[in-house]
């Protein structure tokens, strides 16, 4: 019987390990135009913003603002050198976990048990944000970041602040040489 409880509780742990490291884990990642000379832009300009949820949009806008500002880039009203837009996409995603108690699943061993299997649903969010040239229009840069949103917002408020943080660890991109 001791045997049963230790299968369980290694699986048990094991399942809270990786749903841990699911959720701490934001795929972050950029990409830009290589030939845009990015130290002759100065200042940016705000185009469109569109989240699900209308309260993120002043929340995207402050997280890519602060980083922008940090970057030395001046916000402006219009006509900017470069224009900003943001969107998000939410979905639901399920994990499913499965628990064997006994050696059910090993039956090579001769052991019989059962397995019992939990659906985990939860929500990943991915914001990208790009960067276009104010004159051709073009994209010049293009970051994005996907994370598990949990039910309590000030938490995904960190979250996003992390994130975008990380996306613009390495703007503006160093010169080819």
């Amino acid at each position: 019987m001791e045997t049963n409880k230790l299968f369980f509780a290694v699986g048990i742990i094991l399942s809270a390990i990786l749903f841990a490291a699911v959720s701490a884990f934001a795929g972050t990642t950029t990409d830009y135009d290589h030939h845009a000379n990015f130290d002759q832009y100065k200042t940016y300009s705000w185009g469109k913003i569109k989240t699900s949820n209308s309260l993120w949009d002043s929340r995207v806008k402050d997280a890519v603002a602060s980083q922008l500002a940090a970057k030395g880039l001046a916000e402006v009203p219009s006509g900017g050198d470069v224009v900003v837009s943001a969107r998000d996409a939410i979905h639901n995603q399920q994990e499913l976990n499965t628990f064997y108690d006994g050696f059910g699943g090993f039956r090579w061993f001769g052991g019989e048990g059962q397995s019992t299997t939990t659906v985990d649903n939860y929500k990943v969010g991915t914001l990208v944000v790009e960067l276009f040239d104010q004159s051709s229009m073009n994209l010049i840069w293009r970051g994005s970041a996907s994370n598990t949103l949990s039910t309590n917002p000030d938490k995904n408020i960190g979250t996003l602040d992390k994130n975008v943080q990380k996306m613009f660890e390495h703007f503006p991109p160093e010169p080819k040489k």
